[in-house]
């Protein structure tokens, strides 16, 4: 604190020796750096090494891991990871913004979460909408899907599946052993949840579905207090459970098909990302992502490990 003092004062009694021109050039001068400062700390950090980022749940930072060794292993550099931001979002304003540059995002949810745009239940469409928008909106590319798309599932029981040949969720409405059904809370209300799927199948379940948390329909449904629920594709539970996922054979989901998000800028600085993008293209089905999910949640294996064997087993 003293040295600071005695700059002001100094910085005082010169002032006196200065002429006001002088002094006005000099305030001038001192603002215009202090500008430059301000705003360059207020600019988004650029780093030297690609950086991947994921969204905030077990899947996301899987796949954030994934195309980060992916890139390394092409050449493109040490890869920083930025994952467990909260939620397609940020992730997008951390993409546009040039924080990172890139991340793995899911066609549906792009569509009408980021692009706004109006539900379609059209893979090819959807994924020509989604890759038009994304360049001349963001000048961000979109990649080939990674091989498989989270979305809704209908789950059964796999020896439930096995005894009645159970494939598809058409082949439920044939099995009226297949009567109780178990439901999230959005699924039950939502316009393409459970009203839209009875009608476009014609299932017919016994008395009102039991509604519960998410985390609870597994369980309900390994105690045989429910026959199908409504989970999500991936999830490790279906792997862990030997549960079974029931095939959409008429569509009736819209496509989540995980695809890369990567910012042209970045492809042109690092062309190796456009290499991993398409190394990794077709490379992980719906299988193998449980398996991944399961090893790190219920498991609590180190997703980096997780990851690594999966490429190796892949020929990665």
């Amino acid at each position: 604190m003293g040295g600071e003092t005695g700059y002001g004062e100094a910085l005082r009694a010169g002032r006196g020796a200065l002429s006001a021109g002088m002094w006005a050039a000099f305030c001038g001068a001192a603002c215009l750096f202090c500008g430059v400062v301000f705003l360059a700390g207020c600019a988004p950090p650029r780093s030297s090494h690609v950086v991947i980022g994921a969204k905030d749940f077990t899947e996301q930072v899987v796949l954030g891991e994934l195309f980060a060794q992916e890139i390394e292993a092409s050449g493109g550099g040490k890869v920083e990871r930025r994952f467990w931001l909260a939620g397609s979002y940020l992730c997008q304003q951390a993409l546009v913004s040039g924080r990172i540059d890139g991340y793995v995002e899911y066609t549906g949810t792009a569509l009408t979460a980021i692009l706004k745009q109006p539900m379609d239940r059209d893979r090819v469409r959807v994924e020509e909408t989604v890759e038009r928008l994304y360049e001349q909106r963001y000048q961000v590319r979109v990649g080939k899907s990674l091989g498989f798309e989270d979305t809704f599932a209908m789950v059964v029981r796999g020896a439930d599946a096995r005894r009645l040949g159970l494939k598809t969720i058409s082949d439920v409405a044939n099995h009226t052993e297949i009567a109780r059904l178990g439901v999230g809370y959005e699924f039950a209300e939502r316009p393409d949840g459970l009203r839209g799927l009875s009608a476009a199948y014609g299932l017919k379940f016994a008395g009102d579905p039991r509604t519960m948390e998410l985390g609870l329909l597994y369980r309900a449904l390994a105690a045989k207090q429910v026959d199908i629920v409504a989970g999500n594709s991936t999830d490790g539970a279906i792997k862990a459970m030997d549960f079974v996922a029931l095939e959409d054979d008429r569509h009736y989901f819209p496509p989540y098909d995980a695809v890369p998000l990567v910012r042209e800028e970045s492809l042109k600085r690092w062309p190796q990302i456009g290499v991993a993008m398409e190394r990794l293209a077709g490379k992980v089905s719906a299988d193998d992502m449980r398996a991944m999910n399961f090893a790190v949640e219920s498991q609590h294996r180190d997703v980096a490990d997780v990851v690594r064997e999966f490429r190796a087993k892949r020929g990665l």
